[in-house]
């Protein structure tokens, strides 16, 4: 199957006339399979998904199926995290060149020096890090409970807190901490241009600004909303306006539309001024070419060994134990 994969994926044609949705269903069935399709995928692979979502609650989804089989739309440390909690499964990635700017932005050799200049500190690691990573903390976190993981530990817990710095810095605004922060950061969410989104928003002064906590703090300062990708798709479900400015990944869009047909949703622009809007070049590598030959030939396989697993688990397991406890 090796042989298979060229350039990250598998590099086998694929013949013109079949209807790769009709086929990709034929296979899901054939093989007990299911897509897991993250919010920042291209529109189609959102709609031939079987879960929708954010990564950690589509491996937690993957986990509680019979499926033997996960094809992971999203990118390597999402498949990574699904292989933690579904080691019987066999996790498929359609692309392994699918990384993560962020996760890459913290090198776990480097991170390991970094840590070790504080002893006794508690690390705190958000998702979107690889098995290394985890491996190398105490508790993990998500956008959706950062504040509350923090919030739980004892005010005077000394924490520092990885990869993304723009997401560390929010949180110790929120919480009023000091937590030390490792300096990475989203190629998406860090380059949003604040002068463009001002002028849009004079072009559309109807329009709420959402943002995920990813973004710069500058971005933070003019929204009207800051959430993780699920919670900015839940507010501009139950909120009244009918216009927003978003200032995310462009796939959640999508899902926006397809909830609030009547409402306008104007993706907030990046520094780049030929673009309008703002995408993550990892996620759209994900093609219904690349699930179909996934699936056919259940290839590339996402493999984690026994000791990363447990080590990496860990502080996930104590995130949920913490998240349990508090209802989250």
């Amino acid at each position: 199957m090796v042989s298979l994969i060229k350039n990250g994926f598998v590099n086998m044609p694929v013949d013109k006339s079949l209807d790769l949705v009709v086929e990709i269903e034929k296979l899901k069935k054939e093989k007990n399979a299911i897509i897991l399709g993250h919010f920042y995928q291209l529109p189609e692979i959102q709609d031939i998904s079987d879960f929708i979502g954010d990564s950690l609650a589509l491996s937690q989804k993957a986990a509680s199926t019979d499926a033997d089989i996960i094809v992971f739309a999203g990118v390597h440390f999402m498949a990574e995290t699904a292989k933690l909690l579904s080691p019987s499964k066999k996790v498929i990635l359609p692309d392994l060149e699918a990384g993560c700017s962020l996760a890459d932005s913290c090198p776990a050799d480097k991170f390991e020096e970094f840590k070790n200049k504080y002893p006794g500190y508690t690390v705190i690691s958000y998702i979107n890090t690889t098995n290394e990573i985890k491996a190398l903390s105490d508790i993990i976190c998500t956008s959706s409970n950062a504040v509350e993981i923090v919030n739980n530990l004892p005010s005077n817990e000394k924490v520092i807190f990885a990869p993304d710095k723009n997401l560390g810095d929010y949180i110790n605004k929120l919480t009023g901490r000091n937590m030390i922060v490792w300096p990475g950061a989203c190629h998406v969410h860090k380059s949003f241009s604040v002068e463009r989104i001002v002028k849009l928003k004079k072009d559309h002064p109807e329009a709420k600004i959402i943002a995920h906590p990813e973004c710069e703090s500058d971005v933070l300062i003019l929204a009207d909303h800051i959430g993780s990708t699920s919670s900015l798709l839940k507010f501009t479900q139950t909120d009244s306006s009918k216009s927003y400015i978003v200032a995310t990944e462009t796939g959640i869009i999508h899902q926006m539309q397809k909830s609030n047909a009547s409402k306008t949703f104007i993706p907030a622009p990046p520094d780049d001024a030929t673009c309008a809007c703002n995408d993550c070049s990892f996620m759209k590598l994900i093609t219904l070419k690349k699930v179909y030959n996934s699936l056919k030939y259940e290839t590339p396989e996402i493999h984690v060994a026994n000791d990363m697993r447990e080590m990496a688990l860990k502080p996930v397991k104590r995130m949920l134990d913490i998240s349990a406890k508090l209802g989250l």
